[in-house]
This record gives C-alpha cells, structure tokens and sequence, in this order.
C-alpha cells in the first residue's frame, strides 16, 4: 500500500485560529513562549487553558496583568452536530472576559461563536474556528497582528446609534465619548 493510498483516509482536523494583539507586545515579551504560524495539535479530551502560570497553562502571557490562570477552552461536540466546537470559560477572578459583546464574569462560560473577538484587559484575540472531521483532535494555530484589532478591517467597532436614530460620521473619528454643552449644538 502506497502513501498515496494512506493520505486519502486521513481526517481533516477542525483548526482553531487565534489572532493576538497587545499594544506592549514588541518591548515586553508578552507572547515570547507561544509559537506563531505553527499549528500544534491537541487532543479533545484536553482543556486547553490560558494564563500566566507556566506549571498550569498550555499557552502562556508573559505579563503580571494577566491571572495565573485567565481563561480555558474546552473542545465538545453537539448532539446534533458532526464536528468540534468549543466552549470558552473565564477562569480569571480579578478580570472580566469579554466575547463580541457578552461579559463573562468569574466561572461564567459560553459557546464559542464561529468567528468572534475576545478581549480582557488591553488583550485584544480574534478567534476563527475551520472544521474539520476529526472529533479525536483538533489544532490551534496562532497569528501575531501588528496592529489593534478593533481598528482593522477584521471586526467592526461598537458605534452607538444617538437617540434621534440618526448618526453623522466626521473625518476626525474618536473613540471615546464627548460632551458637549447644550449651547453647542
């Protein structure tokens, strides 16, 4: 039997891309243990977690603002579904998750969306989930982003809409709130 022969058997493994920013990344070494465009496999019967703890997380953030142990993704399988999907829980006491719009507090956990942003502290990830046939293992593949993913193209910002329904867009785009008196208007 030829290997030819032996790779058409072989499954496809769902792929989990993870897309990192923090903007003190390049100066402090946050990322420094964690192998960038390299997909490493892992088992699904495996809690994969995330944190400062070298003794206990599989991915480590070199950075005191981050918890021992800041959040966890745990591979499943629906009922009526044929491929992995992922729940993602917030393990951080001090530090909430955020996933799109949805604040996971300590212990809080949800079903992770297809394509979604997570962010805790000045940490901004966009994970991206590929499925595969493979329910026995699934890969992670990490991405290292220049710049804040919010701003890029990858996930629209929050704009809010005023009362009066309408919504005037200026050149000079700010991301934080201004007042104003009501004599300016």
């Amino acid at each position: 039997m030829s290997n030819f022969e032996d790779a058409d058997t072989e499954e496809t493994m769902t792929c989990l891309q993870m897309t990192v920013y923090h903007p003190g990344q390049l100066q402090s070494g946050i990322f420094q243990s964690i192998k960038f465009y390299h997909r490493e496999k892992l088992s699904s019967s495996e809690v994969v977690t995330f944190g400062r703890n070298s003794n206990i997380c599989h991915y480590i953030f070199q950075d005191k603002q981050v918890s021992r142990v800041q959040f966890s993704l745990q591979p499943f399988k629906q009922f009526n579904s044929s491929v992995l999907s992922f729940e993602i829980k917030n393990m951080s006491r001090k530090t909430s998750l955020i996933v799109d719009s949805q604040v996971l507090g300590y212990l809080n956990k949800m079903d992770l969306p297809y394509r979604c942003m997570v962010r805790f502290g000045e940490f901004q990830f966009l994970l991206e989930k590929e499925d595969g046939e493979s329910v026995d293992s699934f890969e992670t593949h990490f991405v290292f982003s220049p710049r804040p993913l919010l701003q890029e193209n990858y996930w629209p910002a929050q704009t809010p809409v005023p009362e009066s329904g309408s919504y005037l867009s200026s050149s000079t785009h700010s991301t934080f709130p201004t007042e104003m008196d009501e004599n300016e208007l």
